[in-house]
C-alpha cells in the first residue's frame, strides 16, 4: 500500500493509526473498521492525511474522506451523488450536485459487502474519469 502526505516524519498511514488510537472510543473502532473494508475493497488504496488531520483514501483521485466528530463518524465521498447506492447507505449531504456521506453514530454498523461495493465503485469512478479524453480546445 502506498502512503503520501507525511507530517513531521510520520506516513498518513501512521498519522490515521495514531488519530484512531487517540479517538480511544467507538469512533476509533469505527473508523478503524471502515479502513479495513476500504483496504480489503481496493487493496492499492492511497492513503493521505489532509486538511489540517483528515484521512483519505484515494485511487485516481479521492474515494473519500473519515472525519471523526463527537456524536459520528463521517465517511463523505467526493463524487458520492455520481454512484449509485441501491442499499441506501449515504444518509447525509444528500442534496448537494457532487458529493455524498455516510454519517455513522454510536452503535450503527454499516453493512460491510454494501459498502467495499460502495468503495469499488468510487474507485472505478476515478479511474474512468482519470482516463477520459481530454476536450480539444475549438
Amino acid at each position: 500500500m502506498k502512503n503520501s502526505g507525511s507530517t513531521e516524519g510520520q506516513s498518513a498511514s501512521e498519522l490515521i493509526d495514531k488519530r484512531i488510537t487517540e479517538l480511544g472510543d467507538w469512533r476509533g473502532q469505527t473508523l478503524s473498521r471502515m479502513r479495513k473494508l476500504i483496504k480489503e475493497a481496493v487493496p492499492d488504496v492511497v492513503e493521505e492525511w489532509k486538511w489540517m488531520g483528515t484521512p483519505v483514501w484515494s485511487h485516481d483521485g479521492i474515494i473519500c474522506t473519515g472525519e471523526s466528530y463527537k456524536s459520528i463518524v463521517k465517511l463523505t465521498f467526493s463524487r458520492g451523488a455520481s454512484l449509485k447506492d441501491p442499499a441506501k447507505l449515504f444518509n447525509s449531504s444528500l442534496d448537494g450536485n457532487v458529493r455524498r456521506a455516510i454519517d455513522i453514530h454510536e452503535g450503527e454498523e454499516v453493512d460491510a459487502s454494501e459498502f467495499k461495493a460502495l468503495i469499488c465503485a468510487a474507485a472505478a469512478l476515478n479511474t474512468s474519469v482519470g482516463k477520459a479524453r481530454p476536450r480539444r480546445a475549438k
